[in-house]
């Protein structure tokens, strides 16, 4: 599955509000994310304390925490001179983050399928089905929110402190793309199937299942945020036999 998403549709993105402001260190790192990701800002472009300041209107402290921040997600870097600019993010260097969050996805939806407690599936489960609301209104933001609680969940349920904070971390680096992956045509029902596929292989104790599942849902997020590259990414390798984790 690939997705073509070019000028105009970027153009569409920014229309329907992708981009929010905000005056909070959080708020100006996912916005100023956002703007890099749907190519407002551009590659190598700087990014100027001063203006940012001005823009979010607060002093430059906070600016320099939110650019900080952006470096350690990859999407800003820091030049010899000390002057921040957007990072050219690379279709392999996304690949190469998609393909990491999936096996780390994969584990953690094995290990719930195996550790989760009742109250624990049930809870996901009923959370999954009501997601089917937000998918018929169409309203992204709302989504992409339940989506990052209803992956909290499979990461909680697997139990496990270290993969629980390799996932997070990870995550945090792909949050702007996974955001803005929703903005795509279908992308919702799209996304509340393959979440099904993961719940019930989960609810059935289904390990491989499980594993497959999730690793096949990361995948597909990862070639549908490949839109939002400067070139082409390559597709993640779907795995034949999760069963070998």
């Amino acid at each position: 599955m690939h997705l073509d998403v070019g000028d105009v549709a970027m153009t569409q993105l920014k229309a329907r509000g992708l981009v929010r402001a905000g005056n909070t260190v959080e708020q100006m790192v996912r916005a100023i994310a956002d703007l890099i990701v749907v190519g407002e800002l551009k590659p190598d472009e700087k990014l100027d304390e001063g203006t940012l300041a001005a823009r979010f209107e607060v002093s430059r402290t906070p600016v320099r925490e939110a650019l900080r921040q952006l470096c350690a997600m990859g999407l800003v870097e820091r030049q010899p001179n000390k002057s921040a600019v957007v990072t050219n993010v690379t279709g392999g260097f996304l690949t190469s983050m998609f393909e990491a969050m999936a096996e780390l996805e994969s584990v953690c939806a094995k290990l719930a399928a195996e550790r989760m407690t009742l109250e624990e599936r049930r809870s996901l489960e009923r959370m999954h089905r009501a997601s089917i609301r937000i998918v018929q209104s169409g309203h992204a933001e709302d989504y992409s929110a339940y989506n990052v609680e209803f992956h909290n969940r499979i990461y909680e349920g697997a139990h496990n402190q270290h993969v629980l904070e390799l996932v997070t971390q990870t995550r945090s680096r792909l949050a702007p793309f996974r955001r803005a992956q929703f903005r795509l045509t279908g992308r919702l029902s799209l996304s509340f199937g393959e979440h099904d596929a993961i719940v019930t292989a989960i609810l059935r104790g289904d390990r491989a299942a499980a594993a497959d599942a999730a690793y096949r849902h990361v995948a597909i997020v990862g070639d549908a945020s490949s839109a939002f590259t400067h070139e082409e990414s390559a597709a993640i390798p779907i795995r034949e036999r999760p069963d070998r984790l």
